[in-house]
């Protein structure tokens, strides 16, 4: 497991979760599914299936040895990056915890100890989210405070699982999160009230789902969860599938990149199998597992520039014999690289070069766009490296500015933005703040035509042309070149008010 992101807000205001007492779900864990899938129903599910074969080649020699078509189909069949979202209390972390128990990533003498040791501090019913939520501090408060990160497959993909925390307190974790995330998981508690809380009454779940689809996630899953609780009821299931639905497709997601599937994070129901007759007398649709299965792995920048954003470093090496190097975690969001290679520090501008690379726990001798790996570095001071620096090559090194151009949409904000507000911008794992240092224009939705030049204020869901001046230089680059390294969230207070693109850099430092 990859180091722990940091958390970046006060944990105070945090209350302790409960649950309620629920039978021992440990006894007997039914099997993982292994059967072909189903065929789909179309009120359920996609119907385009990934291509990659059950077993995984053998890794491949390093990248520079081989053609580049074969590379790509090895990143590609590599995985897919899931970020769990949902409101506090929804169950995300048990519910996941459980599913890494089902399909074996779970010892069961560890899940025991799990058992016992929740039973003691009268947490009988955290058991399962103790396998994602692993500091002493989530556990005796119940909440999820850093994105906790794993790993799992399936018969097509191999998943690196981002657990994101609930609470609001801790949403720019959530944002390092899902910046990272190729599809997203959301579980929304179907229990009276639970659901409510949620979604209509300033909830997460409405926040959540806005934040990954303008963080580029286009694929989502719904697990209605705790649905147990509510006697397998058909109708509350479609009844939060249909007011879930209208909000989804108005936030931008595609009817047909929506799936919904009803399951118990605590019982296992419906998770890898279905075996509740209440839920098999309307349920014909796929298992959550299968659901997961049917996610497209999106394409990989392999032939850009390499590029990694850091979202963990820590001074000594993740291998042995390398305890005075710096060892850096993050993603790679573009290009190759490979044990010897020269990288540079931006935006310090420092070089060093690539000791060792460490892959889901594993020594491996090369990575590219979409793993996320551990690097151990030669040469770099650790006195030198803050997360939201990025790593690349130093034939292309990163742009660095200060004043940006970007394309923003804002959300259902109850106060416009006017020229000067102060801002947090949040790039990746990093968040800087800034202010709106000019209005340029607001645009039509549609064709992208200007309606207004300089206007005095941003009201709620426009489109407009703003320049952001940053409190200190961030490394960019414009969306054109790469999504991922040109889109940026922006928070006002407490609040997410709206997401850009970066068109324009106004300054680039370096």
């Amino acid at each position: 497991m990859l180091p722990r992101q940091r958390a970046e807000a006060s944990h105070d205001s945090i209350s302790k979760a409960k649950e309620p007492s629920q039978p021992n779900p440990l006894s007997k864990p039914p099997p993982s599914r292994s059967s072909p899938l189903p065929p789909p129903s179309p009120s359920h599910r996609e119907s385009n299936l990934s291509p990659f074969p059950a077993q995984h080649p053998p890794p491949p020699p390093p990248p520079s040895q081989e053609p580049h078509a074969a590379r790509q189909h090895a990143a590609l069949a590599r995985g897919i990056h899931l970020v769990v979202v949902g409101h506090v209390d929804a169950g995300k972390s048990t519910l996941m915890g459980h599913l890494l128990y089902l399909l074996g990533e779970v010892p069961e003498r560890t899940m025991q100890k799990y058992e016992r040791d929740a039973e003691k501090m009268k947490k009988g019913s955290f058991c399962f989210a103790w396998v994602l939520d692993e500091t002493e501090e989530e556990r005796s408060r119940g909440v999820t405070i850093d994105v906790g990160m794993s790993h799992f497959e399936t018969d097509r993909h191999r998943f690196t699982i981002l657990d994101a925390p609930g609470h609001r307190d801790f949403v720019p974790n959530m944002i390092s999160g899902a910046s990272q995330a190729d599809a997203a998981l959301l579980v929304v508690a179907s229990s009276t009230g639970e659901f409510e809380a949620g979604f209509e009454h300033g909830g997460q779940t409405r926040e959540h789902a806005l934040l990954v689809r303008s963080l580029g996630v286009s694929q989502l899953v719904v697990a209605v969860n705790k649905l147990d609780t509510m006697d397998w009821s058909e109708a509350r299931f479609y009844e939060i599938k249909e007011k879930l639905s209208l909000f989804l497709l108005g936030a931008g997601f595609r009817k047909d990149r929506v799936t919904f599937v009803p399951v118990s994070g605590f019982s296992g129901e419906n998770m890898v199998q279905l075996k509740t007759e209440a839920l098999q007398a309307w349920y014909e649709g796929p298992t959550l597992k299968e659901c997961l299965d049917a996610l497209e792995p999106p394409a990989r920048a392999l032939e850009r520039e390499f590029r990694l954003p850091v979202t963990d470093y820590f001074k000594g090496g993740a291998t042995a014999g390398s305890g005075g190097s710096l060892t850096v975690s993050g993603r790679v969001e573009a290009g190759t690289v490979q044990m010897g290679d020269l990288v540079t520090v931006m935006p310090v501008g420092d070089h060093g070069s690539v000791k060792a690379i460490e892959m889901n726990g594993e020594v491996v001798k090369w990575a590219v766009a979409g793993d996320n790996v551990v690097l151990t570095l030669n040469g770099v001071e650790v006195e030198r490296v803050g997360i939201g620096n990025v790593l690349c090559s130093p034939q292309s090194l990163m742009p660095v500015a200060d004043v940006v151009q970007v394309k923003i949409v804002t959300f259902d904000i109850a106060i416009p933005l006017t020229l000067g507000v102060p801002i947090v911008v949040h790039h990746q794992s990093a968040s800087t703040p800034a202010i709106i240092s000019k209005l340029v224009a607001v645009l039509n939705k549609s064709t992208g035509e200007v309606v207004k030049k300089n206007p005095r204020a941003l009201p709620k869901n426009v489109t407009a042309i703003v320049d952001i001046k940053l409190e200190r230089p961030i490394c960019v680059e414009l969306a054109k070149v790469s999504r991922e390294l040109g889109r940026l969230m922006i928070r006002s207070g407490s609040t997410v008010v709206a997401a850009g693109l970066v068109t324009e850099i106004v300054n680039r430092v370096k």
